[in-house]
């Protein structure tokens, strides 16, 4: 399937791309050439690095779609359409026209990766200096591409990130027509000074004219009045198509500086993260120098003469540097997510405007308030970055210590920024709750913020911290996590803060789970982990696998016949993980997530006498059990441990107490060569303090000389598993 066939197939996407390409009017095109289009700019994933090679893949381009134009047939209604098409094309350069398709498609790629229409924002991924994350291939940099499927066979090798060429170089040519901008205004500044001193010197000696020479010398200044006319049009006209090449590649650099925060969001599950921010932020700091030389320029030309073209272009570049500048204040560090009262924090903010505008000079202070949801709401509507309002921030959720800090400048990195390294929340204000929401569904935001003198203008300038969730105590953690994850899974950068969607497809939900279990414990999940968390999500083995997952499925309804939800029990699993079976876990020692009706009925009955395999509980928070095979046959499973069991003795100790443990599943392994490396080893002394040592170990009574004793044949429907009183049988022993 082909990516437009992909979009098309969403109505809400559909629309939203189709209004994309509506601004330059290349809609038509992208419709009726889709796989021509996809297939140029896919295949040409690496973007040349010299400029002449590069220049003529976008030449090359834009004459391609000419010549599909040509050879393009159809009724009446088609017709009428390409010649819309054909008006476009010629409005429209190359280069432009080759850019903005492709950032469409990125757009496209980026929207169906975040699972539209739930995620509906759309990014411009035009990245600077390298990929996505900063690695090869879409899916490496952003983990949530790789359950799209979007069917076309190479897109995973489209790298997202323009190449590290073609973003600088864009701005070093224009650099480069701003030059010669300034050059053609100066030489027009005195083509018409040399006019005016012409008309000066002609009526200063007009009164001893004839009357002949004085009609010869008006024709003359007339004619180059007229001259001078259209030659300041040519000159505003190409300064016009300076400031247009300018927006658009102001609108890449903020994107791709937005992209950056949304990786961090992703990184804050575990999302590898590339920190490319100081590539960024040179593309900023030339664009700064860049605007604040136009906006000169376009000052000098209106002084000539008052023209509301220019009137215009000036309140327009003045806009624009407004939002570059604001833009560029950002959270470098964020907050912990899950923060508990009365314990220390930091964060860090920085400016990515460098010295071009000697702000650093004043050392601008930085305080830090924490806003509820419905604060950060309405100071980001009343508050947007064109608006540039100087009023005072919302009155603060919440009491915070050392919540000040001034901005300093480190001229060896162009660094400006403030560190907040000693915060503490002391105290948090709630909103009253609807429903059944509780204080670990509450999100609150740091709010960062200066005042500054900008242009002569005295502006407020601010920034937002990804959402947090306040606890007090330890045990509302794994709830607070639940919001902080599907957050950072599922939002996008443009919400309003900090709306999520309600529902997402399970392809999106299973890459979140495992970027976060993968990061927590240092492997991911596989794929048949993947299908037995699906089951016990939709409580069945059936379906595609594209099914919609609820936020209250995700973490507020019970499973069935328990008393926690997914979350709680996946949670559990991954804390268990990470304080105790973690090497065991990279080793692949640990099938894990499988459930118990496979493990009894399709993997024991066809294994030989000794195999085990460890699996996480179904029944038990935070366990782990053991199913094996005796020597009479009988499939059984002991009763789950848990943290509180593993803290006595460790996993491996135990599986080596119990003699009937033989071979490994799934590494048909020999149970000592698997597990020796991580067997506790003591040092016995023969008396210590007169008394006489002694050593806990894991015991199973009802096993007897690697047999059982009056177990019967394991039978799949009247399984059960036995409780800690029946066995009498896990003796406890301190383990490293």
């Amino acid at each position: 399937m082909s990516l437009w066939k992909s979009i098309v197939r969403s109505p809400e996407l559909e629309k939203r791309m189709t209004q994309y390409y509506d601004v330059k009017g290349l809609a038509e095109i992208r419709v009726q050439f889709a796989s021509w289009i996809e297939e140029f700019i896919m295949s040409h994933h690496q973007l040349p690095t010299n400029q002449k090679i590069f220049e003529q893949l976008v030449n090359a381009f834009y004459d391609g779609l000419k010549q599909k134009l040509i050879t393009l047939d159809g009724d009446n209604l088609l017709k009428f359409k390409i010649r819309e098409i054909c008006a476009h094309l010629a409005r429209t350069t190359p280069l432009e026209l080759y850019t903005y398709i492709r950032n469409g498609l990125l757009r496209e790629i980026q929207a169906l990766k975040e699972g539209m229409p739930q995620n509906p924002y759309m990014y411009n991924t035009a990245l600077v200096g390298g990929h996505v994350n900063g690695i090869g291939g879409m899916n490496a940099g952003n983990p949530y591409m790789s359950a799209v499927g979007v069917g076309v066979s190479h897109i995973d090798d489209v790298n997202m990130a323009e190449d590290a060429y073609a973003l600088p170089a864009r701005i070093q040519k224009l650099a480069v027509d701003v030059e010669n901008m300034r050059l053609a205004i100066h030489n027009f500044q005195g083509e018409q000074d040399s006019v005016y001193n012409y008309f000066s010197d002609f009526n200063q000696t007009r009164a001893m004219m004839s009357a002949q020479d004085i009609q010869e010398r008006e024709n003359q200044f007339k004619e180059q009045y007229l001259i001078l006319s259209e030659r300041k049009k040519v000159v505003v006209t190409d300064l016009r198509r300076v400031i247009n090449e300018y927006d658009m590649i102001q609108e890449q650099v903020i994107m791709a500086l937005k992209m950056w925060q949304r990786n961090q969001a992703l990184a804050g599950n575990g999302a590898p993260f590339h920190d490319n921010l100081d590539e960024i932020q040179r593309c900023i700091e030339m664009l700064v120098d860049m605007i604040t030389k136009i906006q000169l320029y376009v000052t000098n030309l209106h002084a000539m003469g008052d023209d509301p073209i220019l009137a215009d272009l000036l309140n327009h570049v003045r806009s624009t540097q407004k939002i570059l500048v604001l833009s560029a204040f950002i959270v470098e560090r964020q907050p912990p997510q899950v923060m508990k009262t009365h314990t220390r924090f930091a964060a860090a903010v920085r400016w990515l405007i460098g010295p071009q505008l000697e702000i650093y000079r004043t050392n601008p202070t930085i305080e830090c308030v924490i806003l509820s949801e419905a604060q950060a709401q309405r100071h980001a509507a009343h508050n947007s970055t064109t608006d540039m309002q100087t009023a005072a921030p919302p009155q603060s959720s919440g009491e915070i210590l050392n919540n000040v800090s001034s901005m300093e400048f480190q001229q060896a990195t162009r660094v400006f920024s403030a560190s907040f390294r000693n915060m503490q929340l002391k105290k948090i204000k709630r909103a009253e709750k609807k429903g059944t929401e509780s204080v670990m569904d509450e999100k609150f935001s740091l709010l960062f913020y200066t005042t500054v003198v900008f242009n002569e203008f005295k502006i407020s300038c601010w920034t937002l911290s990804l959402p947090v969730v306040v606890i007090v105590h330890g045990n509302q953690e794994p709830q607070s996590w639940a919001t902080i994850t599907w957050d950072n899974a599922f939002s996008d950068i443009t919400r309003e803060p900090f709306q999520v969607p309600e529902k997402v497809r399970w392809q999106q939900l299973s890459v979140a789970l495992d970027t976060k279990f993968g990061s927590a414990t240092g492997r991911n999940l596989t794929e048949d982990n993947l299908n037995f968390l699906y089951e016990k999500l939709f409580r069945n083995e059936a379906g595609e696998h594209n099914e919609f997952i609820t936020w209250a499925q995700f973490c507020k309804e019970p499973l069935p016949d328990r008393a926690f939800t997914f979350w709680d029990w996946f949670f559990a699993i991954m804390k268990l993980t990470k304080d105790h079976l973690l090497n065991l876990w990279k080793e692949g020692l640990i099938v894990g997530f499988i459930n118990k009706r496979k493990t009894l009925e399709e993997i024991l009955p066809v294994q030989q006498y000794g195999t085990f395999l460890l699996r996480f509980s179904d029944s038990e928070l935070g366990g782990i059990t053991v199913a094996f095979v005796d020597d009479q046959g009988n499939k059984l499973m002991l009763a789950p441990w848990t943290s509180r069991d593993l803290n006595i003795r460790c996993l491996a100790d135990r599986i080596h107490d119990l003699n009937v443990l033989r071979t490994v599943f799934p590494k048909n392994q020999a149970r000592d060569e698997a597990f020796g490396n991580f067997y506790s080893h003591h040092v016995e002394q023969t008396t210590r303090d007169g008394y006489v040592p002694n050593t806990i170990r894991a015991h199973v009574p009802a096993i007897e000389g690697g047999s059982v004793v009056g177990t019967p044949q394991h039978q799949p429907q009247d399984i059960s598993i036995p409780n800690f009183s029946d066995f009498e049988s896990i003796i406890y022993d301190g383990c490293g």
